[in-house]
């Protein structure tokens, strides 16, 4: 029936995707996931600030990722339960509430829950990719994906050192109530140009969850992607949590300012993402997965060229940076572009078990970064960094995908 009322088409298969519309889909997950990432850089003053004391500022990063690993668990399924554009705009506008109870938090406990609420609901950001998947024709479904990963991953990417940035200009009640205005204005936009979609299920969400467990066991496509998913993201995760500290402290002794541009220059490594579209459009998975790893393992390698202090060092971690970046970006957009042409009525749970490898990879290796840094300084840090994408490359010798 033609629709003449002037309404939003209520479909089950979504309407085709337009270039116009993976823009502005990358760039809302770019503005949503960010959300996850500004307390990095921040958790000290903003310690400082709530009452907590030092040893607890671990809390305020840690909070957020549980937030967000239990929503990819079990809130982003729900897009293979309910229509899929009143989820995400619901999801988006608790965002933007949780982002702004932050922002004017001035003690422990409203600002933790808040934290915790960023992480849970910027899992939607999981919701819009598998959806941008489905809307897009098989042949051109890498380059979608390749596309809207790119936008997200700028927004890994680029929240550190916006919120440097921002706290020098203003202050850190300043980002997040910034942030959340952004989420008001994302959740309009997407208001306005979303389908709605409604899954192919009859299950319940109870049946939904337990069927997550059935497709770890039957679906080894979902884990060998997942596992170097896990394995790389540790990778990234260790890198970016110990190079702050190395450069804050001596021989290098940057700023915040100075942390803050050495990890804008990173984000040349989401380049990858489009190129990764590319490879997988044309059945060069393996090869792509391949440059991924070997990115990974070169990206720490270079950093322990005897040079400590100078400048040709410091030149040699912003290229650490970028190839890390360019690695990690590269496995996302195959993998997920390999998850996805498994079923589309599983995409959600797919997406959601594929991200939470990553979550679980990257707590690991921020934690195993930690202990040896501390114990033996960026070398023995470094150390690590090199043997998680190794393993990854022996994995990848004994599969076939």
């Amino acid at each position: 029936m033609d629709n003449i009322s002037g309404a939003i088409p209520l479909t089950r298969e979504p309407l085709a995707i337009t270039r116009g519309m993976t823009f502005v889909m990358a760039v809302a997950c770019g503005l949503i996931v960010a959300n996850i990432y500004y307390v990095q850089p921040l958790a000290g003053p903003i310690a400082a600030a709530i009452g907590l004391p030092m040893a607890a500022t671990g809390v305020i990063v840690t909070l957020t990722q549980i937030g967000y690993g239990v929503g990819l668990l079990l809130l982003v399924p729900l897009c293979d339960l309910l229509e899929n554009r009143r989820v995400i705009l619901v999801m988006i506008g608790a965002t933007a509430v949780a982002l702004a109870v932050a922002g004017v938090a001035s003690a422990a406990l409203p600002f933790l829950a808040a934290a915790l609420a960023v992480g849970l609901s910027s899992t939607v950001v999981q919701m819009l990719v598998p959806l941008a998947a489905s809307m897009a024709p098989e042949e051109r479904r890498g380059q979608v994906v390749g596309q809207v990963v790119g936008g997200l991953m700028l927004g890994i990417m680029m929240a550190r050192p916006l919120a440097s940035f921002g706290t020098d200009v203003s202050s850190w009640h300043a980002v997040f109530l910034a942030a959340a205005a952004v989420m008001v204005v994302v959740g309009g936009v997407l208001a306005a140009m979303l389908p709605r979609r409604v899954p192919k299920t009859e299950l319940t969400y109870l049946e939904l969850l337990r069927s997550m467990v059935t497709l770890v066991i039957t679906q080894p496509v979902l884990r060998t992607r997942a596992t170097y998913q896990f394995l790389l993201f540790a990778s990234f995760s260790l890198f970016w949590t110990l190079t702050p500290l190395l450069l804050a402290g001596p021989p290098f002794n940057l700023t915040q300012s100075g942390i803050g541009l050495f990890a804008l220059a990173g984000v040349t490594g989401a380049v990858a993402s489009p190129i990764a579209g590319y490879l997988a459009d044309k059945g060069l998975d393996r090869a792509a997965t391949l440059a991924g790893i070997l990115a990974a393992m070169l990206s720490y390698m270079i950093t322990l060229l005897p040079l400590s202090g100078s400048t040709a060092a410091l030149v040699l971690l912003v290229l650490a940076a970028v190839l890390i970046d360019f690695g990690l970006t590269l496995n996302v957009v195959i993998g997920q572009r390999a998850i996805y042409g498994l079923a589309p009525e599983l995409r959600s749970r797919l997406n959601g078990l594929f991200g939470s490898s990553a979550f679980v990879g990257g707590a690991m290796g921020s934690a195993l970064g930690g202990w040896a840094y501390a114990q033996g300084g960026w070398s023995a840090a470094a150390a690590i960094g090199i043997a998680l994408p190794t393993i990854a490359l022996c994995y990848f010798a004994l599969r076939r995908a």
